[in-house]
């Protein structure tokens, strides 16, 4: 069982000035009075003590009057006391509080006593463990690359009903209508339901961390590409110090990685410019000289690569012909002639017999084979070496394309720099910023240079977030929460028809992408907003938390079993009403409705469920007047801050 509120403690300026404020836990406390009487301080006061990191005190003689507030907290066997101080000036919050464990009982200790030396994060999860929050758990932020811890100030958002909230056709739960709260709110509730499971939720915080991992790395590795040595980014800051008058003109022929990280490192030491760059220096010119002296190189090499080619093709085309050639001569082998022995071929075919060297006809196709012979060795000898000619024409091919990247870059650089130091007619604070940009380039180029090689882990972190993906595909937690909303869904539409709230005939269900409740009805979906007047926002209201709480409480999840509402019956009341107006009958009995129902979920809890109201309202009826614990009428001079610590002259 999680926390409920035994008591709010104040204590005034002077010494010896404190008041308590006693509730009853697990049942209906009504604090009913006349306007000003600090009735809505209440919620704030136990706000502030919660932890908060504002001030939402409003104020008023209660901020006038009151140096310390105090909560105490209880749950079975336990009870917490938790101070803290109201800001020393207007705009600041008490950074530190005072949290003591009591015995069951305890009065709030004298101010005296008090030290409040716990910062307020630490508090915070005193007061989370407190209420039961497992606080190892992180569920994903909804439209944020990050990870909620969950805390005692996000089960607030389903414990406190403000005036402005608690019939509110806009917003449903506590500072919804607060910056980045909405998303806030969505990704805790799956949590506070009880449909994320402690494994599945460790496993998702793994799969971030393994993509942010990832990124990181991928990050890195750009980098490290980016950082060729001799790149155009250093190479253009090499000109950036030669223009600025960091370094001697001769500097710019110097092109390897090593020399111009050397030059650039010289270029920091420099104390200012050593003498005007020469007027008629133009390194953008110069930089699309040798832009174009490359294209013309390339174009040279292409040209190269595609004569090669021809002779490598024709070589081809001329093999397979001298081969079929030298197949079809080949046939006077069987005049059994040795070429080397009888170079003429004196046999003759028929009777191998010594033939006259008359023949003319045989030697000229003996002398047409061996100089098909001699061609094929020398094409034999040829074709290798073409190969290897076109292998590094393409080489040095590559080498001008990335020259020419490099030269891209280092114009961009150069241009975009110069149009910044256009601006500076100073010559000193030109060399200073160059200098700056030359020092941040040699940090990062420093950084990898010293640091391990980096090692090329984008496969084993793929790897290991396939894995982990594939067992978060079997997550079950959106199954869980639907049907857990299911379930809530059966009880708010109960208690609508309880109140008789409009549409409570359709299905009804709590939309937890759009945070309000939706009636389904055969015209379309129709939200809170647009559900009518302001009873039937209250209605909802009332009936969507106290079905919330009776799902914390039965599932015994870590919520505290609280429930505080603001001025519900100020919807019966018309907008300039003051003092004591009585109520009409049917709004009297409408909201005596609303209080019946509450009546009706803590004796189904059986104690689980504290419910707080401060009321303007004070009924004549069983289910209201006997659930009064304070009454503040101006008349008996009744308020949080008692009549005695108030000053007439102030007053």
């Amino acid at each position: 069982m999680t926390f409920q509120i035994r008591a709010v403690t104040i204590y005034g300026k002077q010494p010896g000035q404190v008041h308590t404020v006693p509730f009853k836990p697990g049942g209906l406390n009504i604090v009913t009075g006349d306007s000003r009487r600090g009735k809505s301080a209440l919620l704030t006061i136990i706000d502030y003590c919660l932890a908060s990191s504002e001030y939402p005190v409003k104020s008023g003689k209660v901020r006038d009057y009151v140096s310390t507030f105090a909560i105490t907290l209880v749950k079975p066997g336990q009870q917490l006391f938790v101070a803290r101080r109201a800001p020393d000036t207007k705009k600041g919050v008490s950074t530190v509080l005072c949290v003591l464990s009591q015995a069951p009982g305890s009065p709030p200790p004298p101010l005296d006593d008090l030290r409040f030396v716990t910062p307020r994060d630490v508090a915070k999860d005193i007061l989370s463990d407190f209420c039961g929050i497992d606080r190892n758990i992180r569920v994903p932020a909804v439209g944020r690359a990050t990870l909620i811890a969950p805390s005692v100030r996000h089960a607030l958002f389903f414990c406190f009903q403000a005036q402005n909230e608690v019939a509110n056709e806009d917003v449903l739960f506590h500072s919804q209508g607060k910056e980045w709260r909405p998303n806030t709110i969505r990704g805790v509730i799956p949590y506070f339901l009880g449909a994320t499971d402690r494994e599945q939720a460790l496993l998702r915080s793994r799969l971030r961390l393994a993509r942010k991992d990832l990124s990181d790395h991928e990050a890195k590795l750009a980098a490290a590409r980016v950082l060729v040595p001799a790149a155009g980014q250093a190479r253009a800051l090499l000109t950036e110090a030669i223009e600025a008058g960091l370094l001697r003109a001769d500097a710019s022929r110097e092109t390897t990685a090593e020399g111009v990280l050397r030059l650039l490192r010289q270029a920091l030491l420099q104390s200012g410019p050593q003498g005007g760059p020469d007027p008629t220096d133009d390194p953008i010119s110069d930089l699309r000289t040798r832009r174009s002296e490359l294209r013309s190189h390339a174009n040279r090499a292409r040209a190269r690569i595609a004569d090669l080619k021809t002779a490598l093709a024709e070589n081809g085309d001329f093999t397979d012909q001298a081969h079929e050639q030298r197949a079809r001569l080949a046939t006077l082998g069987l005049l059994k002639r040795d070429l080397i022995e009888s170079p003429y071929g004196s046999n003759c075919p028929v009777c191998a017999g010594p033939v006259t060297p008359a023949n003319v006809t045989a030697m000229t196709l003996t002398k047409e084979l061996e100089h098909l012979q001699s061609d094929l060795h020398a094409i034999g000898r040829d074709t290798p070496a073409i190969e290897q000619m076109i292998s590094d024409e393409e080489g040095r091919l590559q080498e001008i394309r990335s020259e020419l990247a490099r030269n891209q870059e280092e114009i961009n650089e150069v241009n975009a720099a110069f149009r910044a130091l256009d601006q500076e007619h100073d010559d000193v604070r030109r060399a200073a910023i160059v200098q700056g940009r030359i020092s941040l380039y040699l940090d990062t180029a420093a950084q990898l240079a010293i640091g391990p090689r980096l090692e090329d882990r984008t496969e084993e972190l793929c790897t290991r977030i396939a894995e982990l993906e594939t067992l978060l595909s079997e997550d079950a937690q959106g199954d869980r929460l639907t049907s857990f909303l299911s379930l809530i869904n059966e009880q708010i539409r109960a208690k609508a028809q309880e109140l008789e709230l409009e549409h409570s005939s359709s299905m009804l269900r709590l939309d937890v992408n759009r945070l309000t409740v939706v009636a389904d009805t055969p015209e379309g979906p129709v939200p809170l907003k647009d559900m009518g007047s302001g009873d039937n926002h209250l209605g909802y209201h009332v009936a969507t938390l106290l079905s919330l709480h009776e799902w914390f409480a039965e599932n015994e999840n870590p919520v505290p079993g609280l429930l505080i509402l603001d001025q519900p019956s100020q919807v019966y009341f018309p907008p300039d009403h003051v003092g004591e107006e009585v109520l009409e009958s049917d709004d009297r009995i409408l909201l005596l409705n609303i209080f019946k129902a509450i009546h009706r979920t803590l004796r189904r809890l059986d104690g689980k469920l504290q419910v707080i109201v401060m009321e303007h309202a004070d009924l004549e009826d069983p289910a209201f007047s006997d659930h009064v614990e304070h009454r503040w009428r101006r008349r008996d001079g009744q308020a949080l801050v008692p009549a005695a610590w108030i000053t007439p002259e102030a007053d």
